[in-house]
């Protein structure tokens, strides 16, 4: 799968994965990059044939609405653009 890559500290496994018209998605990854923490993210709108199968069924494992954007940090799943969670998972 075609997954982007974004260096900061590495606070452990995370990926995103959103949708490239998407705000909240948008706004989530902002937060991460504010946050200055490394991460993987794809947007599965960009992505096509198996290779988007194969996304929306990773995000139907973790968030079985299949909605946007699904954040992935370690053993935790966040659905929906939420800071304070995502601070909270990351240590912040």
């Amino acid at each position: 799968m075609n997954r982007t890559h974004v260096a900061g500290k590495n606070k452990g496994q995370i990926m995103l994965y959103a949708l490239s018209t998407c705000v909240w998605c948008k706004k989530t990854k902002q937060l991460l990059d504010e946050m200055g923490v490394e991460y993987d993210f794809v947007e599965v709108d960009l992505l096509q044939g198996e290779e988007r199968s194969r996304a929306t069924d990773e995000v139907k494992k973790l968030n079985p609405r299949c909605s946007f954007p699904t954040l992935a940090i370690n053993d935790q799943c966040i659905v929906g653009y939420d800071e304070k969670r995502v601070k909270e998972a990351l240590g912040s």
